[in-house]
């Protein structure tokens, strides 16, 4: 009887020994998730929905931007196929990162891709992902005219234009919550409007402007962004790079009206043959 009167004090003794101070870490954890904390809700989201991975694109971050750049990144691997030229590639990294470090965002880690696809175009995700395809390589003449489509697409990212897109998507389908979007939805619209985006009247003059700004103050010819589209205009190629909503001939006399308000005296890009030795590779 003594033997079992002790085992059961002790027991107490044990249950009061853990019990408390889990019911300390509870009653903390409550009160942090019932306390506002401005700035830090969407911060908070990824942690307290691990599961779900919720995402407040409304207020998505730089951090959370770049995540989810990465995630499409993984995705859209598995839906292009990229160049493994290691010169061409060297290349095209030299002129976006010089492109990048004078954009509207130059914080953000910019990684540039080049797809093998002899079709003319390029497109952008978020946090800093730029993809151009073989073909628009080799359709440019020089460095400014493919230094001016890397540049557009920056300004894409610069205006968190596929986000918008993402959120008018994910709320028009019925996706979105109060709390957010799940990441993996969120990834799947991505993916899918950046392979086949319609570009918005808007969002293509935004780029243009953007693009130009950023050509303009890596020093690269202003005349190269405007050659690019009168080239390809001309052939009629119609790619998805110059939709035609607006109609690029509405963009050209944009590009030139904003050109004579703040011309320059850039002329880096415009060698011909120094491009050509460049890509050679893909010749």
């Amino acid at each position: 009887m003594m033997a079992w009167k002790g085992f059961t004090a002790n027991y107490r003794r044990w249950r009061r020994s853990w019990l408390y101070p889990i019911m300390s870490v509870v009653v903390a954890l409550s009160l942090c998730l019932s306390t506002p904390l401005p700035g830090r809700a969407v911060d908070l989201l990824p942690l307290l929905f691990q599961g779900a991975q919720i995402l407040q694109l409304s207020n998505i971050s730089s951090r959370q931007e770049v995540e989810l750049g990465k995630q499409m990144n993984d995705e859209l691997l598995g839906e292009v196929r990229l160049y493994r030229n290691a010169e061409v590639n060297r290349y095209v990294q030299e002129i976006g990162q010089r492109l990048a470090a004078n954009s509207d965002r130059p914080s953000l880690p910019f990684t540039f891709q080049v797809v093998e696809d002899n079709a003319v175009n390029a497109f952008a995700t978020t946090g800093g992902f730029v993809y151009l395809n073989t073909g628009l390589l080799k359709t440019a003449e020089n460095e400014a005219e493919l230094a001016s489509v890397i540049a557009h697409e920056i300004g894409h990212i610069g205006g968190k234009h596929l986000v918008k897109q993402m959120q008018q998507r994910a709320v028009a389908s019925g996706l979105a919550t109060v709390a957010g979007l799940d990441r993996n939805q969120a990834v799947a619209i991505g993916v899918d409007l950046a392979l086949n985006r319609p570009r918005s009247r808007q969002d293509e003059f935004d780029a243009d402007k953007r693009g130009l700004r950023t050509l303009t103050r890596a020093g690269y010819a202003q005349s190269g962004m405007v050659s690019f589209m009168q080239k390809l205009l001309k052939s009629g190629s119609g790619p998805t790079f110059l939709s035609t909503h607006p109609a690029t001939s509405d963009r050209i006399n944009n590009l030139k009206r904003a050109i004579k308000n703040q011309p320059s005296s850039g002329r880096d890009g415009l060698d011909n043959a120094a491009y050509r030795a460049r890509i050679r590779p893909l010749l």
